[in-house]
């Protein structure tokens, strides 16, 4: 801050304790140490954490930061964080500005006020944050100054993961021991790790902060309770990819800014598909790192959004009958030689190597679809999970037509011989080059979709940490691995066990390829034919947690244990509840305060309206008035029974015990009771003078900014 114009690539990262700033500062025997912790995951001693501290504080205190902060991800699905000064007091009344080695390495916070499912009662109220040295510290500046962030994990006295990223950093352990066993099987014997490669795609809704303060659904819940569908929305197709508006571009400037200070690798930005929608992509990077830096850019994005009298919209449907939100998570594994594992190369039918790990994918993917699909759920997710603008809630598998027609040769045949390969597009006008196409289409119906050498879930809520997805996704892959590799390691014949392997587990679980539209009503009885299943709701999923195979496979890759799963279970049950208890009472709240009073003064002024037409005594027709009064007065007299009727469904709803006889009234009768609510409500804003409705309407959100 005050430093100037921001210039690439010499500001890129100047707010991160990266290693060209460890290898400047520290004395090399301390890197060279420190390097060992973070790549090998080598034990840090205190000496090591005491030198790195040091030059943290004196880089941080340079400057301006005053305080640090344990930077940490409770499962609230957002960050949490306790500034504490450099200060400490020194003889008769002075101060020195100390940061030790215990300091940097272990925090303390309050663990039974964040969501821990029975985990920490509220007397036992100990917890850890530990420093992950994996994922750089980073200075966060703003108008009150500078604080030092140090990531780190957080776990209970009793040391259960009370967070996102402990179980994240678990499965990248578990997922790179397995796939370097696979890697060795094949002859890589350079491979001593593999990483889990991520890119999160985040959208976003832009609208004017002014409108977003007169909303009280936006204010509590970050979507819209009410509004009926202004007369254009996205029919046109006019906004995907269109010109970005200048106050737009100004947000987008800033917000690049700001995450390339952060060492964040914002790469793509444009217009989606609904109005006020936007997206923003980065360039891939470790999941831990992804991780962190995806929960920055959605604070970034709030943050920067306000300073511009903006309001950032993270929720998955924040508007009713347009698209809503998703964040696709880019996911692939990659050796520490830099080889991509899902690369199949030019010739993927001799790929080997490459077929195996396909075929492990599809296993795990298969045999824990109700898992995946509850990784990627929230309550807002729910409105979009199977609505023809995200991928539905059955769970496929996207492979294309090339590796599509791989894998039904080797069911078939017991052997690939060929692969599909892509060609030359003519376009047909002499002064354009023929393009080289790539060797399959793009689905964007499938929420587990092959788009090259990664695999894109496109199911993720686009306000979560994506921590969760990427969790399930390694630890899955990671146990599948295992299994091959117990496997294969004890084969008197590798070539042909590995090549039975690879056709038993296609064959197996062909049953998850699905190349098709998602979108459609067959796909739907193609599935339930095959035997997916079909979870219609994030509630319905979350039993998954806590099924003897998810338990089986989580402890044995050492990612979560039983306890630590039913907490997670336990938790899921809590936020569905209190997520949709919070929206119906406030439904309530402005159905009462709002509405009712709103219409009423317009039935008032329709009324005198009347009347003062039948005083004349010239027999004017007022039969068109008094039939707007009438439907007006039943539909309010609907609403409002409605209302009456959803707030004794609360009261009784949390009569139950809490968790899933709870979350399950509120999900079977809660949500369509409120459905119909804002159906009463939607239909008196379109027949109710614009003047008198009490909030800003679709129309002038969407297209104000």
């Amino acid at each position: 801050m005050g430093e100037g114009k921001f210039v690439l690539p010499r500001d890129f990262a100047k707010n991160v304790f990266n290693d060209e700033v460890m290898k400047d500062r520290l004395p090399s025997d301390v890197y060279k140490e420190l390097r060992k912790t973070i790549d090998n995951g080598e034990d840090l001693n205190e000496k090591i954490a005491r030198a790195v501290a040091h030059a943290m504080k004196a880089w941080a205190m340079e400057r301006g930061a005053t305080h640090f902060s344990h930077w940490f991800q409770p499962m609230t699905g957002i960050t949490a964080e306790k500034h504490d000064s450099f200060l400490k007091p020194e003889g008769k009344g002075g101060i020195i500005m100390r940061f030790s080695g215990k300091e940097l390495i272990k925090g303390e916070s309050d663990a039974s006020s964040f969501p821990s499912g029975g985990l920490r009662a509220t007397f036992e109220a100990r917890g850890y944050t530990a420093w992950d040295c994996t994922s750089p510290a980073f200075l966060k500046e703003d108008t009150a100054g500078v604080t030092l962030c140090i990531p780190t994990a957080f776990c209970s006295y009793t040391g259960e993961a009370l967070d996102e990223k402990t179980p994240l950093l678990r499965s990248m352990e578990a997922i790179s021991k397995q796939a370097t066993r696979i890697a060795k099987l094949f002859g890589d014997e350079d491979v001593t790790s593999v990483s889990c490669s991520v890119g999160p795609e985040q959208e976003y809704f832009l609208i004017d902060r002014k409108d977003f303060l007169k909303r009280e659904d936006l204010l509590f819940t970050g979507r819209t309770l009410f509004g009926a569908m202004p007369p254009k929305t996205q029919e046109l197709d006019d906004h995907y990819y269109g010109n970005i508006p200048e106050r737009i571009e100004l947000f987008m400037k800033e917000l690049n800014e700001e995450c390339w200070k952060l060492g964040i690798y914002a790469k793509t930005q444009h217009n989606e598909v609904a109005p006020a929608q936007h997206e923003m992509a980065p360039v891939y990077t470790t999941a831990n790192i992804a991780t962190d830096h995806n929960q920055l850019v959605m604070e970034t994005m709030k943050k920067v959004a306000k300073r511009h009298g903006l309001e950032c919209l993270l929720h998955e449907k924040p508007f009713a009958g347009v698209n809503g939100s998703g964040k696709h998570n880019n996911w692939s594994i990659v050796t520490d030689t830099g080889k991509n594992m899902l690369d199949p190369g030019k010739t993927p039918h001799e790929n080997v190597q490459f077929m195996l790990v396909l075929a492990a994918i599809i296993k795990a993917v298969d045999e824990n679809a109700v898992l995946l699909r509850l990784s990627a759920s929230n309550p807002g997710n729910e409105h979009r999970l199977g609505a023809d603008e995200a991928p539905p809630a059955i769970i496929s598998i996207f492979l294309g037509d090339q590796l599509e027609d791989l894998v039904k040769q080797v069911i078939e045949t017991g052997e690939a011989t060929s692969s599909k390969q892509g060609r030359k597009l003519d376009i047909g006008v002499h002064s354009l080059p023929n393009l080289l196409l790539d060797a399959t289409d793009r689905n964007r119906t499938s929420p587990f979709a092959f788009t090259g050498n990664k695999f894109e879930y496109r199911m993720v809520a686009s306000s979560m940490s994506i921590a969760g997805a990427n969790t399930v996704l390694n630890t899955i892959v990671a146990n599948v691995f295992r299994n091959m590799a117990d496997e294969l390691e004890k084969a008197e014949d590798f070539n042909q066990a590995v090549h039975d392997l690879i056709i038993d587990t296609l064959t197996e679980h062909r049953r998850i390829i699905f190349n098709g539209n998602g979108y459609s009503d067959e796909w739907v009885q193609e599935a339930k034919r095959r035997g997916l299943p079909n979870t219609k709701s994030m509630v319905e999923a979350i039993p998954s947690l806590v099924s003897d195979h998810t338990i089986e496979v989580f402890e044995k890759e050492k990612v979560l244990n039983r306890t630590e799963l039913e907490s997670r279970a336990e938790i899921q049950y809590e936020k569905y509840t209190k997520t949709i208890n919070i929206e119906a009472k406030t439904m309530i709240d402005m159905v009462r305060r709002l509405f009712v009073p709103a219409v009423i003064k317009y039935q008032t002024v329709l009324a005198k309206s009347i009347n003062e037409m039948e005083k004349t005594g010239l027999g004017l027709e007022c039969s068109m008035q008094k039939d707007l009064l009438k439907k007006i007065s039943l539909i309010l007299e609907e609403a409002n029974k409605i209302s009456d009727d959803l707030e004794i469904l609360i009261i009784e709803a949390k009569k139950l015990d809490e968790g899933k006889e709870q979350a399950e009234r509120f999900n079977v009768e809660a949500t369509p009771m409120m459905a119909r609510l804002r159906e009463k409500i939607d239909s008196l804003e379109v027949i109710v003078d614009k003047a008198y409705w009490p909030v800003p309407t679709y129309s002038d959100i969407l297209f104000e900014v």
